[in-house]
């Protein structure tokens, strides 16, 4: 278990397998092993283990609520569901159980059902700061009204409170204020924690993107990569399920209306592939499907899902730099709101696009005729029509097609999108 937590899965699992050549059926290596499995990609495997285990030792809370951890990440919500009620059977006080089911009720759309859950959770376990910052983002996802909002101020504020190392719950208090309009309050809460972490990339690009400080060209790749790092685990739940997100089926889409017809012959990369969302679309029109992003845990968790025939740790404009014309289509779901300026990575995009490929992308739309990219509160960049026009014309791109379009949705409203297509002429 120490080798497990350290994230040394090799010497882990092969202890685990010793123990298990010792006593066959021991209950508690049964359920690690399944954990590590699903872990290292081998979901299925894992789930029969954990399985296995719970045959032996049926009223185990943890062993459920892992299992049902499984296929929460798999997408199996139902079935997830199931496992946290069994855990709770087993003990109703089950914290864990009880916010991992809150969470896949919500992304069933079940979001009364969800709030109740929530309540049980900070009755059952009132210093759970975790439960508070999920029961805020959950107010937040589905505010009816600006009381909802409110509301969620006070579960941040009592998140941190709680653990004043938890920086996520500060990161979504100041979002929280910032869309009340409270821009003053949310600024000064990044202020205070750049005090407490001067090199700490996350408040210094917030207070910005708040209008406390100078805006950058670009978010700061170490904002990027401590962001993405820290909400590995929980991003698809709640990018798919709690904010509706559409962009790799909707640039898919896109896509499929003008490529020829799925024959796997096309050399594609997912530039910002993230945890691999964009995969299953991508992969019968691709003879190679590479995955490159910023954040080394979201390549990690891009890996357990499977899909790609290699997956890149890197920067996406000098990725592209160094790949000239290696592809046919280069897709980025959702990667380009962090570049203010979009000509350096469009020009690096053109270069490495073969003649006649296609780059497809998204981004939020800023409102005006004219050129302009802006920094807004969430950390993201929204571009004018005009700015993604004139960076692709000068890039070099042809037939140059822009659709407006709500991609996800922010504070319980639709985000407006750009889905972007752009071709390299011959």
């Amino acid at each position: 278990m120490q080798a497990h937590q350290a994230d040394e899965l090799a010497t882990a699992e092969r202890l685990y397998r010793e123990v298990l050549d010792l006593r066959v059926a021991q209950p508690d290596a049964l359920h690690y092993l399944g954990v590590l499995c699903h872990q290292d990609g081998r979901s299925d495997e894992g789930v029969a283990l954990i399985r296995t285990a719970l045959r032996i030792t049926p009223r185990h809370p943890d062993a459920h609520n892992n299992l049902g951890n499984i296929h929460k990440e798999c997408g199996r919500l139902r079935e997830a569901e199931a496992c946290y009620r069994r855990a709770l059977e087993c003990d109703p006080r089950h914290h864990n159980a009880l916010s991992n089911l809150a969470v896949v009720l919500e992304a069933q759309q079940r979001p009364l059902e969800a709030f109740a859950v929530f309540e049980k959770l900070l009755e059952a376990a009132p210093r759970f700061a975790q439960g508070y910052y999920l029961l805020g983002l959950f107010l937040r996802n589905n505010a009816q009204g600006v009381e909802h909002v409110e509301q969620s101020v006070g579960c941040f504020r009592q998140a941190y409170a709680l653990e004043p190392r938890f920086v996520q719950a500060l990161e979504a208090l100041s979002v929280s204020l910032y869309t009340l309009d409270r821009q003053d309050e949310a600024a000064q809460v990044y202020r205070d924690w750049l005090e407490r972490e001067p090199d700490n990339p996350v408040p210094r690009h917030m207070l910005a993107a708040c209008g406390g400080a100078a805006a950058p060209v670009r978010a700061d790749d170490d904002y990027v990569r401590d962001t993405f790092d820290s909400f590995a685990e929980s991003f698809d739940e709640q990018l798919l399920k709690n904010l509706d997100y559409r962009a790799p089926e909707v640039l898919a889409a896109a896509l499929a209306a003008v490529l020829p017809a799925p024959a796997a012959s096309l050399d594609i990369l997912d530039a910002g592939c993230g945890t691999g969302l964009c995969a299953p679309l991508l992969r019968p029109h691709a003879r190679r499907l590479v995955g490159v992003d910023l954040s080394g845990g979201m390549v990690k968790k891009a890996r357990l899902r499977g899909g790609y025939d290699a997956l890149e740790v890197a920067e996406l404009t000098a990725y592209l730099q160094q790949h000239r014309q290696a592809w046919d289509v280069v897709l980025s779901a959702d990667t380009l709101v962090y570049f203010g300026e979009l000509g350096p990575v469009a020009a690096a995009a053109h270069a490495a696009l073969r003649p006649g490929g296609w780059l497809a992308f998204s981004l939020e739309a800023e409102e005006g005729d004219d050129d302009r990219a802006t920094l807004s509160s969430s950390g993201r960049y929204c571009h004018t029509r005009r700015h993604a026009l004139h960076a692709l014309g000068q890039a070099g791109f042809g037939d140059i097609r822009i659709a407006g379009d709500s991609l996800r949705k922010e504070c319980g409203q639709p985000v407006r999108s750009w889905v972007v297509m752009a071709r390299r002429e011959a």
